[in-house]
């Protein structure tokens, strides 16, 4: 697969996603409708708040590693973005759909994930649920692991695996990481964006500079 996420991006491509199946009239989306769909208050988990700027970064790695575009349309007047999730991760619609939801909301059973992705694609039963997911996992690069039953639920969660594997212990455990672990996944969050965002301005620099020794061999 090649792709490891981070919390923004996987926000970013889910809404993108998201909104291309459950609302394909309002689809790509400008910068101002990308980020209320990323802090809008329903079928998110975590609610989160980011500025414009924060959905440009996002956008900008996204693009980056070819999972998303910018799109210039003759009767708009804004750029409009959209993703490439589904031709680069060869992805059905019922793929896209679950695969989107668990971006979205985190972990989530076979029942919980018909029910929400109803309005991207409507599954007959759990059945077709499960095998779409046994797909999703039994890929030579899984893109969706089953976790560890927790105590005291009898059905099994999925997860999918684009910021990497999960971590279990904490979810098992029901325990919340402490606050100095919040902010170091914070901190490290904000290095990958930056790492990013230099590597994107060194290839900017690059093409500039390429640009202007074609132009200075015209003289």
């Amino acid at each position: 697969m090649g792709y490891l996420l981070n919390d923004i991006e996987i926000r970013v491509l889910g809404c993108l996603a998201e909104k291309a199946l459950a609302t394909p009239e309002y689809y790509p989306l400008t910068l101002n409708a990308l980020t209320n769909a990323c802090n809008q208050k329903s079928n998110r988990n975590p609610v989160v708040s980011y500025d414009e700027a924060t959905v440009v970064r996002g956008l900008n790695s996204l693009r980056d590693k070819g999972l998303a575009l910018q799109i210039h349309q003759l009767d708009s007047r804004v750029p409009k973005y959209g993703h490439q999730l589904s031709e680069r991760l060869e992805l059905g619609k019922p793929e896209a759909s679950l695969l989107s939801e668990l971006m979205l909301r985190g972990a989530q059973t076979t029942g919980e994930l018909r029910t929400r992705s109803s309005r991207m694609h409507e599954f007959s039963s759990l059945e077709e649920v499960e095998t779409v997911l046994q797909g999703l996992m039994d890929r030579p690069e899984p893109l969706v692991v089953r976790l560890p039953r927790q105590a005291g639920r009898k059905e099994r969660r999925f997860m999918h695996v684009l910021a990497g594997l999960p971590e279990v212990q904490d979810e098992e455990a029901g325990l919340p990481p402490e606050a100095a672990t919040l902010k170091v996944q914070s901190e490290n969050d904000r290095i990958s964006l930056l790492e990013t965002e230099v590597r994107r301005l060194e290839g900017e620099l690059e093409r500039m500079k390429q640009e202007f020794e074609r132009f200075r061999g015209q003289f």
